[in-house]
């Protein structure tokens, strides 16, 4: 009998320390006003001693308790993160270690704000190879600690925070279709963590820690690109908006999110939103509202409902997921 695989928990987890766009307004020529205006993004939540695998440790751990499932269990764990603890070991050793999955391999995908719905489409294929059952993926950043803290227009739009699924094989399809795209020719419109070159035998290069963003650019390639593929995907099955549940969408923009729904031509309120609570937390912001809108009731992950992910950043990658929730 052929394997599937099914979202069978989630669960999310973000820093204590809240910093509202008042708090930013104090360190930066900025306001509550400019900011909300513009993005939609009134607070965030920033560490103050957590890294990137200490939050994602966070989640797995809620996930094993959640479910009932041991550590042992685990047959993988795929974190999505543009903000490791290290290059190596990577961030999913690191919690492939702090939960005991001792059976387990574990890695990292890079893929900014695309990289959850990138890292769901590899466990799917994982567990429906029928050699693995169970699977961890986590979407995690700490995105603060890349940033400039004295530019304005990208400082304020980001925060920290780690959400994730716990995947198990199933004799139900339950990923339906998908599309995953990269742009390369596109991909210095948002970049970061640049590193030179630096060798006895090499012309020194440049660094660039923090990360940059042609706004306009990505607001664009948001709503033209991406729009369009969602509408792709929803043609290749058959299906109008009107037979999709909830659309989850990357949260980067509270305007984007409006533009996009407008475009496709469907009712806004099935496009649920939380970047003004946690800002942009590019790999993070997809399982965050996942898990949130599970708590709240609206996802009830007992496969009756028709959902689209759809994650889009850095790359430029953009990648659309149809799945049975």
């Amino acid at each position: 009998m052929r394997t599937f695989a099914k979202i069978s928990q989630v669960a999310h987890y973000v820093p204590e320390q809240l910093v509202s766009n008042d708090d930013l307004a104090q360190i930066m020529d900025t306001s509550d006003d400019w900011i909300a205006s513009r993005t939609g993004i009134r607070q965030r939540r920033i560490v103050v001693d957590e890294n990137t695998s200490d939050l994602a440790s966070q989640v797995a751990k809620s996930l094993l308790d959640k479910s009932g499932v041991a550590a042992d269990e685990i047959d993988f764990i795929i974190i999505a993160t543009i903000t490791p603890d290290s290059a190596m070991p990577s961030t999913a050793a690191r919690v492939q270690a702090a939960i005991g999955a001792k059976k387990a391999f574990a890695y990292d995908l890079v893929a900014a704000c695309s990289g959850f719905v990138f890292a769901l489409s590899t466990a799917d294929k994982l567990i429906s190879s029928g050699i693995y059952q169970k699977g961890i993926v986590i979407g995690a950043e700490v995105l603060s600690k890349t940033l400039d803290w004295t530019d304005r227009g990208t400082a304020v739009l980001f925060g920290d925070g780690a959400g994730g699924v716990l995947l198990e094989a199933s004799p139900e399809q339950h990923f339906l279709a998908e599309i995953n795209r990269t742009d390369g020719s596109r991909g210095l419109g948002l970049t970061s963590g640049q590193t030179g070159l630096h060798s006895p035998f090499s012309k020194e290069g440049s660094n660039q820690p923090y990360l940059q963003m042609d706004g306009r650019a990505i607001f664009e390639f948001a709503v033209r690109d991406v729009t369009k593929t969602i509408a792709e995907l929803l043609d290749s099955q058959g299906l109008t908006g009107d037979e999709v549940d909830y659309f989850l969408l990357h949260q980067a923009n509270s305007r984007i999110l409006d533009k996009m729904a407008r475009k496709l031509g469907i009712g806004i309120e099935k496009f649920p939103a939380n970047m003004m609570h946690y800002g942009n937390t590019s790999a993070a912001s997809i399982p965050i509202l996942l898990s949130e809108c599970v708590e709240a009731g609206s996802l009830r992950l007992d496969g009756s409902q028709t959902v689209v992910l759809a994650g889009f950043g850095g790359g430029l990658t953009w990648g659309t997921l149809l799945l049975k929730l």
